[in-house]
């Protein structure tokens, strides 16, 4: 197959398959680290301040779907409140969309969520916690039937859209979902730290048919590792493991950054990070593969966090890509003001 036809028909498998992938993995940003809220209920309200905003927007596949490319957005607002002496309530809402290829295959969903974060030992600067954490969230499913190819539209290998296509029968839905998730944190001092957490997504496991048939959401298991570790004066390395099990697939993301502190003003924080990451994943029908490398930078000033990372793709796909996989931007900003007997927590 030539290399041009081979890419053509790439661009049609993009633009038609997520129409049909109802029971398909759920978003996922590169820069998980930086859309807390979407890994882990239980990172709700796990911070240095005490409110957090944050905002995270992906393009994927756009030097292949040009305007069909698949776009993930999300928003989220949380806070930490004291409870007792020594622990926490948090509390927060996210807002996220996406939207893929030529059927506008698109899902919306609004979340709350809360969690309880238990001090298990240490003092402020060596500190040990538990958090317990849920969600709760409502979403709208849909799709754009009218831009579909079918194959009553397929005469001798010439589409021809006025001939009858077919019919979904309910192109948008509303369906609820829950999750709940623990982790755990050390804190060793300032710029040392260690955490690691499990979730699991879809609880009820909601019915997602387009056709009024009984197809439930697979459950998602989530497991993630990460800290930070200074190696030298002013340089630190930020280790993480993130994977997601759903269904038949599966997903690894595996890497470092580097965290270098600049400046050298006490009262403002500046850091710079640099970063590479490996996507790994399994094939449809069997085996794995190396999806993408990950290439990141994080530049912090005081409160606010602003990210980007580039997905350079390594699967077979990039005939078709010329390696070209997605960008990230993320922006995070947080509220801290005083608090009397905070402790140090992993900087999400």
């Amino acid at each position: 197959m030539k290399k041009t036809t081979l890419r053509n028909f790439l661009v049609i498998v993009l633009a038609t398959v997520s129409a049909f992938a109802v029971t398909a993995q759920d978003i996922h940003f590169s820069q998980f680290y930086m859309s807390p809220l979407n890994l882990n209920p239980a990172l709700t309200g796990v911070m240095n301040c005490n409110h957090r905003l944050t905002a995270n927007y992906r393009n994927q596949w756009a030097s292949v779907l040009k305007q069909n490319a698949y776009n993930t957005y999300s928003a989220s607002y949380d806070q930490k409140m004291p409870v007792g002496r020594y622990d926490y309530f948090g509390l927060g809402g996210t807002l996220w969309g996406d939207k893929a290829g030529a059927s506008e295959f698109a899902t919306i969903q609004a979340r709350i969520s809360g969690s309880y974060a238990k001090k298990m030992g240490g003092y402020r600067r060596k500190a040990h916690y538990l958090v317990v954490g849920a969600d709760f969230g409502v979403s709208n499913r849909s799709i754009n039937s009218a831009n579909l190819q079918w194959p009553s539209q397929n005469n001798g290998g010439q589409f021809e859209p006025g001939q009858a296509g077919g019919v979904i029968l309910n192109p948008s839905f509303v369906f609820v979902d829950m999750s709940a998730g623990l982790l755990w944190f050390s804190v060793f001092d300032e710029n040392n730290n260690l955490y690691f957490g499990t979730s699991f997504s879809h609880l009820n496991r909601a019915n997602v048919s387009f056709e009024n048939q009984n197809i439930p959401l697979y459950g998602k298991l989530t497991a993630h590792f990460g800290g930070e570790f200074e190696v030298a004066q002013r340089v630190s390395v930020l280790p993480g493991v993130v994977s997601f099990f759903q269904g038949p697939s599966f997903q690894v993301n595996v890497g470092n950054s580097f965290k270098f502190l600049l400046g050298n003003s006490r009262r403002y924080h500046q850091a710079f990070q640099l970063g590479a990451w490996a996507r790994i994943s399994n094939k449809l029908n069997q085996g794995k593969l190396m999806d993408a490398i990950i290439l990141s930078t994080r530049f912090d000033y005081e409160q606010f966090t602003l990210g980007f990372s580039y997905d350079v793709n390594t699967s077979s796909l990039r005939t078709a890509t010329n390696g070209n996989g997605a960008f990230e931007f993320s922006l995070l900003y947080k509220v801290c003001g005083p608090e009397r007997r905070g402790v140090y927590c992993p900087n999400f």
